[in-house]
């Protein structure tokens, strides 16, 4: 492939990317149905990496996909015609042929309610959290099937089913396709915004596994596209920040061989301080819009950490403070593990302990907690019970990464043992 070439598929992979969620949500609200949008914009895509290297780029990408794409459709219609009956005309809504009005349809309220009903259609309350993920990556992201299902680590065809069961329940909850209004946006943004973290916690979680790891690229995608739908609202400003400001650490979480470094031990200078610039600016905005959210405390503690230029500076005192606010607006024992860890570093492990220690019931399953658990015992001089916590933390370890890193502590307490 030439250099030439080569520049052409960048740019227009590129510019494919960014159309998607307008074009497919805007074929969505001419067609009425998720497999016509998407194969309505594959068809369009086709035709640009066509013409596009030929003619140069259009002058809006989004409206010539969304053109083209309609068109392309409709031919497809008019050719089944000759079979079946054409559906009915409330079903193949605004099949004008004119560019201008086409045009017209896109300024930014249309646009912002096209890709928020595409949205709120992939996050429906009648999909489980496992469905809403893989439609959105796969409706809104564009990701292939294949590509989805190496990331949740299961076959093609089982992702295949999950999606083409999402789709379904969709179709069988008739889903309206009216503009949402204000009330449905309120209620719904927050599903949205949930699916989005999960997305990003999917990959931040998988270790250096690149296939897995990319989705946080892609839940910052989403993110950022939730902002420009809502630029005013703090607490997607504080989602994108959250997300900036963690994915700013990705080169120095591992090491060479794969293994994890905690934040302590990390070069600093690997950090990413572009995204830790944008991260910074976007949550102080958000924080001066004074109506706190939970994204936007996990943001000003990831923020924290970012603006200390080494470990020892770490306004530890703060974090647990943000953590104490974390639990008030979003009770839950996972919250209570992570304060434990600021609560070590200000009152020691023993307080720290003590505020674990209530949570086993409701973490015993969880990874986590048993390597706090396992830290703090060992702080304490206390190694036998420590041992133990490891052994259970490395039993419950989800990556490799994970029980790695156990296994340096277990390491530890048997050289300090002489065994």
């Amino acid at each position: 492939m030439t250099t030439s070439a080569l520049g052409d598929a960048a740019w227009i992979n590129t510019a494919l990317t960014a159309a998607r969620p307008q074009a497919v949500a805007a074929l969505l609200r001419y067609f009425r149905d998720l497999d016509t949008a998407e194969e309505a914009f594959q068809e369009a895509c086709l035709r640009a990496l066509k013409t596009w290297p030929v003619n140069g780029p259009p002058r809006d990408p989004a409206a010539w996909l969304i053109l083209v794409g309609r068109n392309a459709a409709l031919d497809g219609v008019r050719k089944r015609a000759r079979h079946d009956p054409l559906p009915p005309d409330e079903q193949l809504s605004d099949l004008d042929d004119a560019e201008a009005g086409l045009a017209e349809r896109l300024d930014n309220s249309h646009y912002r309610d096209d890709v928020l009903r595409l949205l709120f259609i992939c996050c429906h309350p009648e999909l489980p959290v496992t469905q809403q993920i893989a439609l959105a990556l796969r409706i809104v992201s564009g990701l292939s099937v294949k590509q989805i299902a190496r990331a949740f680590l299961v076959s093609e065809a089982a992702m295949e089913q999950r999606i083409t069961r999402a789709k379904g329940r969709i179709a069988k909850a008739d889903v309206p396709f009216e503009a949402p209004g204000p009330v449905e946006r309120a209620e719904r943004l927050g599903t949205v915004a949930a699916m989005v973290y999960l997305v990003f916690n999917e990959g931040y979680s998988a270790g250096p596994d690149p296939d897995r790891a990319a989705l946080c690229d892609d839940a910052i995608r989403l993110a950022r596209l939730l902002l420009r739908l809502f630029p005013t609202e703090p607490e997607i400003m504080g989602l994108n920040a959250l997300l900036l400001l963690q994915h700013a650490r990705a080169a120095a979480r591992f090491d060479a061989d794969g293994r994890v470094i905690l934040l302590d031990a990390q070069d600093r200078t690997r950090w990413d301080r572009t995204r830790i610039t944008e991260g910074l600016a976007l949550i102080d905005k958000a924080m001066r819009h004074r109506r706190p959210g939970a994204y936007q405390v996990q943001a000003a503690i990831a923020a924290l950490h970012a603006r200390a230029p080494r470990p020892e500076e770490t306004d530890w005192a703060q974090i647990d403070a943000l953590y104490a606010t974390l639990e008030y607006l979003q009770p839950s024992p996972v919250v209570t593990l992570n304060r434990a860890v600021a609560v070590n570093k200000v009152r020691g492990a023993a307080a720290a302990l003590a505020m674990i220690e209530p949570l086993a019931p409701q973490l015993s399953g969880y990874f986590h907690y048993f390597g706090a658990r396992g830290a703090f015992l060992l702080e304490l001089g206390r190694r036998v019970e420590a041992r133990e916590a490891f052994d259970r933390a490395i039993a419950l370890a989800n990556t490799p990464a994970e029980a790695d890193h156990i296994r340096t502590h277990l390491d530890r307490l048997m050289a300090e043992a002489g065994t």
